[in-house]
């Protein structure tokens, strides 16, 4: 029997990098769309060299997926221009291949009011552009389902990490770890939530094996819990990580670990002048309003949610961003 095929559309973006590996790595036949050939494509897994807006020539080169995973996200700056539009390029290529549309969510939707504990039924309350689109987006998926032209799963989940640069922790976190310190963006009391982008692809994986076995509701909406983790604990975890990866500068010795806050007040400012800093405050409530998934109904589907350990997925994601060794923990555990 040949294996299912899976159609991931931007899989030069981490989450794409991601769901190309999980799904390869579990026997599926993938298709990796992107303009530029993405790294070290995994056994099982092919570059599909077609734009996205090439309608015809996709859909012939992607016969038979079953699956169509759309990890393409624009830039922060340009959601308003081309976050539906893309989105319904990716939509109509699933409409016409008969395939299954997964689509990364996030919590955006639920605005600066949201709960600390977030279930798949909180109502969505969004106070941000960003969040608007996000509404907008899912209510269209929803409704194409509703009309049946099409099956989808929108699996909404914390701020990513892991799989290289481009998320909070390379930006924010540990821009200045070589210098012993580390900047949250946000109180270190409050609780955030988190994805470690291996783990979240694994859950896409797991949620595409169910569809096929033909049970699946048109539409659903899940959410992947991830880890949530205070400011303290995330770095505390980070400088933990660091250490045992012998990628603590020498400066820490002698003075320890500095920490430091985002300068929101400046952010806000430049954003007068900067759009991507406008984009990036506005969204910056994300950080100072406690907020966790509930992964319950994942878990009902699914079962036990893929989750590596918050200490054991840093170490892994700042090893990706150049920090230490993975054998430099091996030596160091070994003693």
């Amino acid at each position: 029997m040949s294996s299912p095929i899976a159609l991931v559309l931007g899989a030069n973006g981490r989450f794409g990098a991601a769901a190309v590996a999980a799904f390869a790595a579990a026997g599926w036949t993938v298709l990796a769309q992107a303009r530029r050939a993405p790294a070290g494509l995994p056994q099982g897994a092919r570059h599909l060299a077609v734009a996205l807006d090439a309608a015809e020539t996709l859909i012939a080169a992607a016969a038979g997926a079953s699956v169509v995973v759309h990890a393409v996200n624009p830039v922060y700056t340009d959601w308003a221009r081309l976050l539906l539009p893309l989105a319904r390029q990716g939509l109509d290529a699933a409409e016409r291949l008969g395939a299954l549309f997964m689509l990364p969510g996030n919590v955006y939707g639920f605005g600066e009011g949201m709960p600390s504990v977030l279930r798949e039924d909180t109502p969505e309350r969004p106070t941000t552009e960003k969040g608007r689109l996000r509404v907008d987006l899912e209510a269209e998926i929803a409704g194409r389902a509703s009309a049946g032209r099409l099956r989808a799963v929108v699996i909404r989940a914390g701020d990513f990490y892991g799989g290289g640069q481009g998320s909070w922790l390379d930006l924010a976190v540990v821009k200045s770890l070589a210098a012993g310190k580390l900047v949250y963006p946000g109180p270190l009391d409050v609780p955030h939530a988190w994805a470690y982008l291996p783990d979240l692809a694994r859950v896409f994986v797991a949620v595409a094996e169910r569809a096929r076995l033909g049970n699946a509701p048109a539409f659903e909406t899940l959410h992947f819990s991830g880890h949530t983790l205070t400011g303290a604990e995330m770095l505390d975890a980070v400088q933990a990580a660091a250490t045992e990866l012998g990628a603590a500068p020498p400066v820490v010795a002698t003075r320890g670990w500095r920490r430091g806050g985002m300068p929101w007040g400046l952010i806000r400012m430049m954003g007068f002048f900067a759009p991507m800093m406008k984009a990036i405050a506005e969204m910056s409530y994300l950080w100072r309003v406690p907020h966790a998934l509930d992964g319950t109904r994942l878990t009902a589907r699914i079962g036990p949610l893929p989750q590596t350990p918050p200490p054991q997925a840093l170490r892994r994601a700042l090893v990706e961003l150049g920090f230490g060794t993975a054998t430099g923990h091996r030596a160091q555990a070994a003693h």
